[in-house]
């Protein structure tokens, strides 16, 4: 199984990440976790990332892409994936596409966490993470409805959306998720 999850800032992607995976038994891709992994470690990727991520910025399409060419070619990626965090951009979505093409795969279903702003907003605050200041959440909110959304555009004819609504216990979203996932499939 290939998926991707959509959502904003504190929509609960992390959580609803980790159950799915679980699960379903295939590694978890959060591009946040590798991008400050990356960072850390300073890797010639990591190190023209920082820049962008430090002010709550978007990582170039370009740089992004390289990214994930190089993790969809480890081994334990082959047999499935659960991508968080990427595309953030229906031209990241179609480069997706083309990469998948490229290593003979194909994504399943693209999960959206439909949650209201403010309850983004008050779920980022609560999680203490260093990145997680007002101003860069505000920010990562903006983002997201302005590149993000746009997405959805992109995965709805294809019938490769699943809306979900976030704004529920994380066990009810969980259930929902699982649902949709196997009664489309």
């Amino acid at each position: 199984m290939r998926l991707v999850i959509l959502g904003g800032a504190g929509a609960g992607k992390g959580t609803q990440a980790q159950l799915l995976c679980s699960k379903l038994s295939i590694p978890w891709i959060s591009t946040g976790n590798m991008l400050l992994s990356a960072i850390a470690s300073q890797t010639p990727l990591g190190l023209q990332a920082k820049p962008y991520v430090d002010q709550g910025e978007l990582v170039p399409d370009e740089l992004m892409i390289e990214f994930m060419r190089q993790r969809l070619l480890q081994p334990d990626a082959q047999n499935g994936w659960f991508l968080d965090g990427y595309p953030r951009t229906a031209f990241q979505a179609e480069e997706l596409n083309f990469l998948l093409d490229n290593l003979g795969q194909k994504l399943n279903k693209a999960i959206w966490l439909d949650v209201p702003e403010s309850v983004m907003l008050t779920r980022s605050a609560q999680r203490g993470r260093l990145d997680d200041q007002p101003e860069i959440i505000q920010r990562r909110i903006a983002l997201f409805n302005e590149r993000t959304l746009p997405i959805l555009e992109y995965y709805q004819p294809r019938q490769k959306l699943l809306q979900i609504n976030g704004n529920q216990p994380p066990e009810q979203v969980h259930q929902d998720i699982w649902q949709k996932l196997f009664s489309s499939t």
